[in-house]
């Protein structure tokens, strides 16, 4: 498998908090999306780690096909039907 799963065709907000860290699942398969549950285990991906600099709400991709992961960029808009 060289691609991710859609997790979904929408982005999903999650407010962070500050000194936090995060693991942003990339292969889709994570039932606690938008992070990773181990999933990936046995694939090619791995989870991508982000710290929280400051506590707000953030999109991230659940699309997994972003190019500035871990956060969405719209790439979900060009997924097909």
């Amino acid at each position: 498998m060289t691609d991710a799963l859609v997790a979904s065709r929408t982005p999903i907000a999650v407010e962070v908090e500050v000194g936090k860290i995060y693991w942003w699942c990339s292969c889709g398969r994570s039932a606690s999306q938008p992070f990773c549950d181990g999933s990936h285990k046995g694939t090619v991906f791995n989870p991508q780690r982000w710290e929280c600099g400051r506590s707000e709400r953030k999109w991230f991709c659940g699309c997994k096909r972003t190019a500035k992961a871990p956060f969405c960029d719209g790439s979900h808009k060009g997924l097909p039907e």
